[in-house]
């Protein structure tokens, strides 16, 4: 059926336009809907489910998978039930620990302070890496 626009008033038109808009959200629900229903039998019928399929998908709100937990790398000298992975913002008694004389990040961390050999073995391995990147 074809209509003549060139005849039809402006609120004639937007009339038309908001008639077309809502079949074409009903059209595409339906499609959808069969999309879907197809889609239900195929897995049904091989045994599997949509997160086996598309791990990622099918989770509301697009949530991501929750992240494994990061062992602590720094402990708070005054109450060793304190720590901190070193990721995220700092927290408060590390920021407290650093302002005092002598304490330094590398003190607060649960192994302690590098031995002397390690820091000798880091300075020799640094001016290798500098003439690397050169």
């Amino acid at each position: 059926m074809a209509i003549n626009l060139d005849s039809l008033s402006p609120a004639e038109l937007q009339a038309l336009i908001k008639s077309a808009e809502a079949q074409m959200s009903a059209a595409r629900q339906n499609h959808i809907k069969d999309v879907r229903t197809k889609i239900d039998s195929i897995l049904a019928s091989a045994g599997l489910t949509i997160v086996e399929i598309y791990p990622t998908r099918g989770r509301k709100g697009g949530a991501k998978l929750p992240k494994a937990p990061v062992a602590p790398k720094y402990r708070n000298p005054a109450d060793a039930s304190q720590t901190w992975s070193g990721r995220g913002k700092r927290p408060a008694w590390f920021v407290e620990a650093l302002s005092k004389k002598g304490v330094t990040a590398e003190t607060l961390l649960i192994a302690g302070p590098a031995t002397k050999s390690a820091k000798k073995a880091a300075k020799k391995a640094s001016p290798k890496k500098a003439a690397a990147k050169k």
